[in-house]
């Protein structure tokens, strides 16, 4: 696949969740951008909030598990390429669409959802089932993003008040820095 195919794909593929979250939204009354509240403090926590996930990656990437590092294999081959390929600001572009478009279906409709269903805790343990369902390249790599889903569901409500712009802005930050990581290290494969 090429860089072009590969952002298209991307658009349209992360595109789709933002339809179906405005349709899940329609079918129950409710609007998935309730929550998103553009305002400084929101800002800070995002981008605070980002480093623990960024320092359990770090861990993880580092750890000589079989399972992890058959999943590092698995996305510098598969992910790499397409990645290397893109621009620096594309890759800013899928990380930020990949950040939006998952945590308004994720956080901004199915968590609340669930939650007005069934309480908040099984509400924020069945959206993020889905959510590492929905990431299930591996039954680990699946665990593992359930887990980041329930820490974003969690991080939505610091502070108080719930506001989707704090879980976009670390799912979305993540994103960008897991992208770099993996495009150095197949391009230091490549080059080795």
């Amino acid at each position: 696949m090429n860089r072009s195919r590969f952002l298209w794909m991307a658009t349209l593929f992360e595109g789709s969740l933002i339809v179906v979250a405005y349709g899940i939204s329609w079918l129950a009354g409710g609007d998935p951008l309730s929550f998103l509240d553009f305002n400084r403090e929101a800002i800070g926590l995002g981008l605070l909030g980002t480093l623990p996930l960024l320092l359990f990656f770090g861990v993880t990437y580092r750890l000589s598990v079989p399972q992890l590092r058959d999943i590092r294999r698995l996305l510098i081959d598969t992910l790499g390429p397409l990645l290397a390929s893109c621009r620096w600001y594309e890759l800013v572009y899928v990380a930020f669409l990949a950040g939006v478009s998952e945590e308004i279906l994720f956080r901004g409709v199915l968590q609340p959802l669930f939650e007005s269903l069934w309480g908040w805790l099984p509400g924020l343990l069945l959206s993020n089932v889905l959510f590492g369902l929905a990431h299930s390249i591996t039954p680990l790599y699946a665990l593992l993003a359930a887990l980041t889903g329930a820490y974003l569901g969690w991080i939505m409500g610091i502070g108080g008040e719930r506001n989707l712009l704090v879980p976009i802005l670390v799912h979305s930050v993540y994103d960008l820095a897991a992208f770099a990581i993996v495009v150095t290290a197949y391009r230091a494969e490549k080059s080795a």
